[in-house]
């Protein structure tokens, strides 16, 4: 039976996160899979309640975490060689930059003979300032002439990988849109959707307007909330917005929200 070792950044709550459990769960019974990732940063919710109620085995190495640190980084990468020879796979994947760094390098040492990563986004802008953004393009670039297949999420991702920073040839790439589970969104919907109102204070008569994801800076919450002001000055309309989410720009973002 073929093995597959998945290595992702982080078990934290987050896109990554639920798309590598689904895409690990549902994959075919003909692989086996080993699923291992870093240590959540401690203002992050962890995904491993996601992973318990889908039956998935994870390791998580303490070794590797968000920060760029050549301490640990060295150590992540020693430790994935060592899973590597250890359970002898024979593809790894791996998800998004810190990840698919250590762990391609980690691969491509070990000679494991196909190696794929997943950009869930990039680094490339909004990040890092120029020179440290210009170094990991130069990274990637790398370590795409050691990769057996990229895969990008949109053709838009694609068109930046390939077109804009010129990390590989478009024919070394396959979008592959993430997947989404709706049922638990279209079971009782309409209670749930009463529910939240009722929790929140939103009657029925006022629009709410809502962003979900990590309070950071590349999800742009200060565009949301120029937007939403914009908005409501536009109109006559009651409306209510709403953010869900945590990170390090919380207290940023409740700030912005009361101007």
């Amino acid at each position: 039976m073929p093995k597959i070792l998945r290595i992702i950044n982080r078990f934290n709550l987050g896109g990554p996160a639920y798309s590598t459990a689904y895409l690990t769960k549902y994959l075919s019974d003909d692989f086996e899979i080993r699923m291992i990732g870093g240590q959540k940063d401690d203002f992050e919710e962890s995904s491993e309640f996601i992973l318990t109620e889908m039956g998935i085995e994870y390791t998580i190495l303490e070794s590797m975490r968000r920060k760029i640190s050549f301490k640990y980084d060295r150590a992540a990468y020693k430790e994935i060689k060592n899973i590597i020879k250890e359970f002898k796979p024979d593809i790894v994947h791996t998800h998004a930059a810190k990840a698919g760094a250590i762990g391609r390098l980690a691969a491509y040492k070990m000679n494991v003979p196909v190696i794929v990563h997943t950009f869930h986004g990039h680094v490339f802008h909004s990040y890092f300032g120029f020179l440290k953004t210009k170094f990991f393009i130069f990274l990637e670039r790398y370590l795409a002439k050691k990769t057996s297949q990229i895969i990008t999420l949109s053709e838009q991702q694609n068109h930046e990988i390939c077109g804009i920073h010129k990390i590989c040839a478009k024919e070394k790439t396959s979008i592959v849109p993430n997947g989404i589970g709706l049922d638990y969104f279209k079971k009782d919907k309409v209670a749930k959707r009463k529910l939240f109102r009722q929790e929140w204070g939103i009657p029925e008569n006022t629009i709410a307007i809502g962003i979900v994801g990590r309070v950071v800076p590349i999800k742009d919450h200060s565009f949301f909330l120029k937007t939403f002001k914009e908005t409501k000055l536009a109109t006559n309309r009651k409306i209510k917005g709403v953010i869900i989410g945590d990170g390090d720009q919380m207290e940023f973002a409740i700030n912005e929200a009361k101007r």
